[in-house]
């Protein structure tokens, strides 16, 4: 057998991990981001809750809490998936989802709690793999 006859489908291969290189950052901004976009969204919608779910964790100021957690979650959220300011964006939100992780699910003996506490640390993980890597192919960050 000759090697041309396997060229083809090697070349293939290598465009096909190419483009899944390419597409998975772009995957990976949107899945990570919808859960920023979606509680921003639904502490819009809720903000007299919103409030009083700050205050009932002792947290002072928790109008301007409010504000700034919807800022955060639906500027940042929309921001990384675009791909703007990527790293920095991830930062922030990695940043601002441990703060909330301390914040809000700190009693490890409550099973909720405790599982809540872990999705948010995961999700740090998962942000600081962007600061690492970047955007990727697919953002604004790679238009300049």
């Amino acid at each position: 057998m000759s090697n041309s006859a396997a060229l083809p489908h090697t070349h293939t291969q290598r465009r096909s991990a190419f483009a899944l290189a390419d597409a998975a950052p772009l995957a990976g901004r949107v899945l990570v981001s919808a859960i920023f976009v979606i509680s921003g969204a639904s502490k819009i919608a809720a903000p007299a809750a919103t409030i009083g779910y700050i205050e009932s964790a002792g947290l002072p100021l928790a109008p301007l809490g409010f504000a700034l957690a919807v800022i955060v979650e639906v500027l940042g959220g929309l921001a990384l998936i675009a791909g703007y300011r990527t790293r920095l964006v991830a930062a922030g939100l990695a940043g601002f989802t441990l703060a909330t992780a301390l914040a809000f699910h700190g009693n490890l003996a409550d099973q909720n709690q405790f599982i809540h506490f872990f999705k948010n640390i995961a999700m740090v993980g998962g942000l600081l793999q962007v600061v690492a890597f970047g955007a990727g192919r697919f953002s604004l960050d790679a238009r300049r």
